[in-house]
């Protein structure tokens, strides 16, 4: 069944305990076998069919599972086309014999019998990696993304058909764990726990597939006839089934392609915001994982993003940026932040400094004035195609009051009671654009005048 496991058929020879080895064959080969890999618990379900030789009456199989990640108290057995005649009795583990037990299966039939065999293991894992170009103008994007697979259990996997769970489960343990524990030796197997008596995944993972699945078509880089990756969605995670079948031997990893989307519109934002980044501007890429944007089919799966930009048609490719990007639900929108953009500056200024508009108490103490601060933003555009920026500006004070020239009103937004926004296209090549405004700060009993409305724009 494993890498390494050989089968032992034996005969009784009395009781249970007493038994003589009257046959040695290696595990027939595999028929077939499905990998069902769940990254967050670094588990997978896998599942294949043998065929066995076996005789009327107790056939003894002894398995060894060394050299792998498999956790031997998952292991399962059955023979769907002899139900009732063919069961597993009893696994033990033998005293002082390590990653080995013994299988008791009884037999009402002779000769070749089809089995299934399903068990956990660790060790194999998958990532999502996009490659996402933006066309010249920065208005659309192509988006390609693929599934890597690794495998690093101890076992080969030939021509299996292959299943990635995208989303999360829930699980007390994790499967790496459970294999390198003692097995109970002399104790029973437990029942197979995800799946019902024919084999297959409980009602809990697989009866909510939809009845509709969602098929993306991919061609790779050498022409190959396209595969098919099936996508069947569950309520809280989908299923990426992988047409055909990929062998994936031990230490070696595979690249399938998964997705493949041109002209994607999207938006592309300059922010400055020294509260959240620092004096550098970011770089911001928005789209919405929807039909409008040509997607919207399935969730798109957490992984490395890396992003570039085309020069000119049939041109190289200039780089962008890369981020790690998380799960991306149907429906939702897309925020990447692709680092500092050194061609598009902000600079802000303090021009001018004074107080002024003072109040006196009855001892003639000061009660009250303003501080006025004439700010000047300073930006800077050095790219060759325009570029639409926001910036936010933080203003440390409960009263205060901002005031600008009126043809600046289209540009300015009051977000909430401390922060100002101005948002406004650059052309392409702006050395100097200056967008001015005053902030006025109302210290003592001028916070109080009925004359001044607190956070208001004149």
């Amino acid at each position: 069944m494993f890498k390494s496991i050989m089968i032992f058929i034996f005969f009784s020879l009395g009781s249970v305990g007493a038994y003589a080895k009257i046959d040695l064959v290696t595990l027939p080969i595999r028929d077939q076998v499905q990998l069902t890999i769940y990254n967050p618990a670094d588990l997978t379900l896998v599942r294949e069919q043998r065929t066995l030789t076996l005789k009327p009456g107790i056939n003894r199989l002894e398995l060894s599972w060394a050299e792998t990640l498999i956790d031997p108290t998952s292991v399962y057995l059955e023979a769907p086309q002899h139900k009732g005649q063919v069961n597993l009795l009893e696994v033990s583990y033998l005293p002082h014999v390590k990653e080995s037990a013994i299988w008791v299966i009884e037999s009402q039939v002779s000769g070749e019998v089809l089995v299934e065999i399903s068990f956990f293991t660790s060790g194999i894992t998958w990532n999502a990696f996009y490659m996402a170009t933006l066309s010249t103008d920065e208005q659309s994007l192509h988006l390609q993304n693929e599934v890597r697979i690794n495998n690093q259990s101890g076992e080969d996997y030939l021509n299996a058909k292959t299943r990635v769970i995208v989303g999360k489960i829930h699980l007390l343990d994790e499967i790496a764990q459970l294999a390198k524990q003692n097995p109970p030796y002399g104790m029973p197997i437990e029942p197979f726990p995800f799946t019902d008596g024919n084999g297959t995944l409980t009602p809990r993972l697989e009866e909510e597939i939809k009845e509709k699945s969602v098929r993306s078509i991919f061609t790779d880089s050498v022409g190959v006839a396209p595969k098919q990756i099936i996508k069947e969605g569950l309520s809280e995670y989908f299923i990426y089934t992988i047409e055909g079948t990929e062998s994936i031997p031990n230490g070696w990893g595979k690249r399938l392609p998964a997705l493949d989307k041109i002209d994607i519109p999207v938006q592309v934002l300059y922010r400055y915001d020294e509260q959240r980044y620092g004096t550098e501007t970011q770089q911001l890429l928005f789209f919405k994982n929807d039909q409008e944007h040509h997607l919207g089919e399935t969730p798109l799966p957490d992984g490395q993003v890396i992003v570039y930009r085309q020069l000119a048609e049939n041109q190289h490719l200039s780089y962008v940026g890369q981020l790690q990007t998380q799960y991306i639900p149907v429906g939702q929108e897309v925020e990447f932040n692709l680092g500092t953009a050194k061609p598009v500056k902000v600079e802000p200024i303090l021009m001018d400094y004074k107080t002024e508009n003072y109040l006196f108490d009855y001892q003639g103490q000061i009660s009250g004035f303003d501080r006025i601060q004439e700010w000047q933003l300073k930006l800077t555009n050095n790219r060759d195609i325009p570029v639409e920026i926001e910036i936010f500006r933080q203003i440390e004070h409960p009263y205060w009051n901002v005031t600008y020239a009126p043809d600046l009103a289209v540009h300015y937004e009051k977000i909430d009671l401390d922060t100002i926004k101005y948002r406004l296209t650059l052309p392409p090549h702006t050395k100097e654009y200056l967008l001015p405004y005053t902030l006025t700060l109302f210290e003592g009993e001028r916070q109080s005048k009925k004359t001044l409305i607190k956070g208001m724009a004149q």
